[in-house]
Formats: structure tokens, C-alpha cells, sequence
């Protein structure tokens, strides 16, 4: 079971495992310096459906599928499913996996739903209220644009310091036992305003200079910290040679650069 540790630190004493992964991004996260972290990749905006929501949801759904074909799993033998995305009522989630008989958490925490929906899956299995559990985020730019700024029809010029949200999904399944690293303790952050006002430079708010932001990994596992201002972009490549840490750092330090 769960339990507290100083003031912020929840243990999960019974190391709740990635037992799988998937994940799919669009065509400039793939030309990025994690594009051949990626599962798959698609270099059309609309993921062949008439909008960027449904490709949105069309993310998510493809991202689950791969993490289920990689475990052998069905949907059958998920337990539940947190999972979020930047759009309102979580439309990408919530369509994107209607069709899977699975009970569903939807969840929005803006850029840390991966860290999130991790922590809280994890929770569950380590507190016998799962076995298998699936944490899920997407996010498309267009359609985030059209959410938090200006649909991209209106034609409204961006600043070259402007953030870029990441075209994609990823998905985990977390379980009991398995051969991949485990979840050893999750801390969850305080709100916190840095009094940014300008919606094209989100990655003041998102990663000042006098934050810390990165998971990393310890002797003992794997710390997620969830905060208002980390994305876990790449998880693949983080999870991959998370047992050494200079690596993650590499990594990480690359993300926010």
C-alpha cells in the first residue's frame, strides 16, 4: 500500500512496473532529436479524418493499440484507464476510446497529464485496486491552437520565441510484475503563479530557469514528479536507458533546451 514519506513523498512500496509502451507523433516530432524514439509517425496533420480533434482521438486510440499488441494484451485485461488531453471535456480521450469496454479516468493536467495519469495508475496497482492499468495523453498542435490561441484559418502570425504543443500520444500499461522499470514514489507539486501573460511564451510558465523539472531515476526506481510545468515528451527514449542517469539528464536537458 501507499504511504506517506516527510511532508510530499507518497512510497509505493509494491513497485508498480511499465510492463509496456506505445506511441505515435506527427511528422516535426519526428524529424526531432527523439524522432526515431517514436513507434510510429505520420506526416499528415489530419491522421486521414476531416479534423485535427478526431485526429487527435486517432492518436490516442493508435498509441493504446501499440502498447496492448506489444504486451500481448486485450482490452480485457486492462483494469482501467487514465487518461487526458488539452481539449475541452477531454473530447480526444473520451472519443479516441469509447469503443474500448475499459472503465475510464479522464483527466486533465494540462502538460503534465502523462505524469499524472502514471502516478494515478500506478496508485491503483500498488493499492490492489488494479492489476493492469493504462496512463494515456495525446495533443495535436492544430487543434491546440484552435483551443488556446487562434485557429490556424485565421491566419495569425507567431512570434519566433512561440512554444510548438507536440503532435502526439503515448501510452503505458502499468502492472504488478513485469521486467520493466518501476514506479517507486510520486511527489505532487503545488499550483504556482509566475505571472506570465503571453500566451506565445508558455515555456516561461511551463520551465522557468529557477525550477528543476525532471524525472530521474534512483537506486530504488523510478520518481515521477508531478508538477503544473513538466511534459514527459519522449517518454520512450527516458525509459529506455533510464538506469543511467547521465543519460536521462541528456535527455531531459535536450527537451528543455
Amino acid at each position: 500500500m501507499p504511504e506517506m514519506k516527510g511532508k510530499r513523498t507518497i512510497i509505493l512500496n509494491n513497485k508498480p512496473r511499465i510492463i509496456s509502451y506505445g506511441s505515435i507523433v506527427g511528422k516535426k516530432e519526428h524529424e526531432g532529436p527523439l524522432g526515431k524514439e517514436f513507434d510510429e509517425y505520420t506526416i499528415d496533420s489530419f491522421f486521414g479524418e476531416d479534423s485535427f480533434e478526431k485526429a487527435e482521438s486517432k492518436l490516442q486510440k493508435t498509441a493504446v493499440q501499440i502498447a496492448l499488441d506489444r504486451a500481448n494484451l486485450k482490452d480485457k485485461d486492462i483494469n482501467v484507464m487514465f487518461a487526458g488531453d488539452l481539449l475541452n471535456q477531454c473530447i480526444g480521450s473520451s472519443f479516441g476510446n469509447k469503443d474500448r469496454p475499459i472503465p475510464f479516468v479522464g483527466l486533465y493536467g494540462a502538460c503534465s497529464t502523462m505524469a499524472l495519469s502514471v502516478a494515478l495508475a500506478s496508485f491503483f496497482v500498488d493499492s490492489a485496486g488494479a492489476e493492469k492499468a493504462l496512463a494515456v495523453t495525446s495533443s495535436h498542435f492544430c487543434s491546440a491552437e484552435r483551443q488556446y490561441r487562434f485557429t490556424l484559418n485565421y491566419g495569425s502570425q507567431r512570434p519566433q520565441t512561440a512554444q510548438w504543443t507536440v503532435t502526439g500520444s503515448g501510452a503505458l500499461v502499468i502492472g504488478k510484475e513485469g521486467r520493466g522499470p518501476y514506479i517507486h514514489s510520486v511527489v505532487f507539486g503545488e499550483i504556482k503563479d509566475l505571472n506570465v501573460t503571453d500566451t506565445n511564451n508558455m515555456g516561461a510558465a511551463m520551465g522557468p530557469r529557477d525550477v528543476k523539472i525532471r524525472p530521474y531515476p534512483t537506486n530504488e526506481g523510478m520518481v515521477f514528479f508531478y508538477t503544473q510545468i513538466q511534459y514527459l515528451r519522449g517518454f520512450r527514449a527516458l525509459f529506455k536507458d533510464f538506469i543511467t542517469q547521465k543519460i536521462v539528464e541528456k535527455t531531459v536537458n535536450e527537451i528543455y533546451a
